[in-house]
């Protein structure tokens, strides 16, 4: 600094001063520059300490943010979710809406329709009622002679009791005189037909040929099996002599005449093929038993297929099984006696007053229409009563 003040005053000459160079000053400086570079150095490590702290502060910012962030995106991620989730609840409950709205429809459309049908129903009885109720005495009588009508068909074909079928006809003829329809001449005229073929209907004794069945069971246990067995009794309905006299060996019919009452001879046409046991001609027996339980059951159904196909099937037995004498004889006799019976027999048809009463209102037009051929109205058909 001394020199350049030295340089800037040459051109004004002045005196010469030597001046001495101040050691404290150059000491000053010196001290002055090191303070200020390390106020530079201590002001740049304050900034970089600032500057790093601002650094890691925003280094954790940026984590945090990063943090939210993270955060944000899962909590976008369960709102999605939640969002799907409601989105398929909306739809689940729009499906079950619409499922409950169809069943609510079609129940509504069944409960209609069933309360239409019940409403039908009502119409119909309570018209069926009216027209019960203006029904006049005639008009019920004329009813319960159908039904009485119709309980004679039912007992006559299907039980074949001959003397209710008449009864109920007789009451019915009696129902249709007090309601002095003149139509109903005509129908009492078919029921008088019917009755009389009913008088000459043959009825089977249904309960004595059950107990001649009854008296065949009793009689099995006389008759001798074919096949020899143990404690069988020898057969002396059948003399031997005959059959001794036609030998001309007068040797053998001397011998024959000496064995008589130890020996018993007897001709069979049938073949002895093994000798019984007392269980197995018992076995025979029962299943006889057995057979004609078989006719007693046909006879009850009054099934005539089914006793006629007993009978033949019982003959059969007999005829296998069991040794020709006269039991035997006897006993297949009772067979075919029952053979010939016929349980049902082919009953008269009674249907067709029935039919007539039906088509009353037919009779009552042809009635009107020639009313010289219906008789009085207290009149009385022949009924046969």
């Amino acid at each position: 600094m001394a020199d350049v003040i030295e340089q800037q005053q040459e051109p004004i000459p002045a005196p010469t001063v030597v001046v001495k160079k101040s050691r404290a000053g150059l000491l000053i400086g010196i001290i002055a520059i090191v303070l200020t570079i390390a106020l530079g150095a201590a002001g740049f490590y304050f900034f970089q300490q600032l500057r790093s702290s601002q650094d890691s502060e925003n280094n954790q910012d940026n984590l945090k943010l990063i943090e939210v962030d993270k955060e944000m995106n899962g909590l976008r991620e369960q709102i999605t979710g939640l969002q799907n989730q409601i989105t398929n609840l909306n739809s689940e409950m729009t499906g079950k809406d619409n499922h409950f709205t169809e069943t609510l429809a079609s129940f509504s459309s069944l409960h209609e329709e069933r309360l239409n049908t019940a409403k039908k129903d009502l119409e119909t009885s309570i018209q069926a009622l009216q027209r019960q109720l203006g029904k006049t005495r005639g008009d019920w009588l004329l009813a319960d002679a159908e039904y009485l009508l119709t309980v004679a068909n039912q007992r006559l074909h299907l039980v074949g009791d001959v003397a209710t079928t008449r009864e109920a006809l007789e009451a019915a003829d009696q129902r249709l005189r007090e309601s002095g329809d003149a139509a109903a001449f005509k129908v009492r005229e078919q029921i008088a037909k019917e009755i009389a073929l009913l008088n000459g209907a043959t009825v089977p004794d249904i309960v004595g040929i059950y107990a001649g069945i009854q008296h065949l069971q009793d009689a099995v246990e006389n008759l001798a099996v074919f096949l020899p067995h143990a404690g069988k009794q020898p057969d002396e309905t059948k003399a031997p002599s005959s059959n001794l006299a036609e030998q001309e060996n007068g040797l053998l019919s001397s011998v024959a005449k000496q064995l008589k009452g130890y020996v018993v001879l007897r001709h069979t046409s049938q073949e002895v093929q093994a000798i019984l046991t007392p269980e197995e001609a018992h076995f025979i027996k029962q299943q006889l038993k057995v057979r004609l339980e078989m006719i007693e059951i046909a006879l009850v159904q009054q099934n005539d297929t089914l006793f006629a196909s007993s009978i033949a099937d019982t003959k059969l037995w007999l005829k296998k099984n069991f040794a020709e004498n006269i039991s035997t004889e006897r006993f297949e006799a009772e067979l075919n006696k029952l053979a010939a019976v016929q349980i049902r027999s082919q009953y008269p048809d009674v249907s067709g007053s029935l039919k007539l009463l039906k088509d009353i209102s037919k009779l009552r037009i042809d009635t009107d229409k020639n009313p010289s051929s219906a008789p009085a109205a207290d009149g009385s058909a022949k009924t046969g009563q």
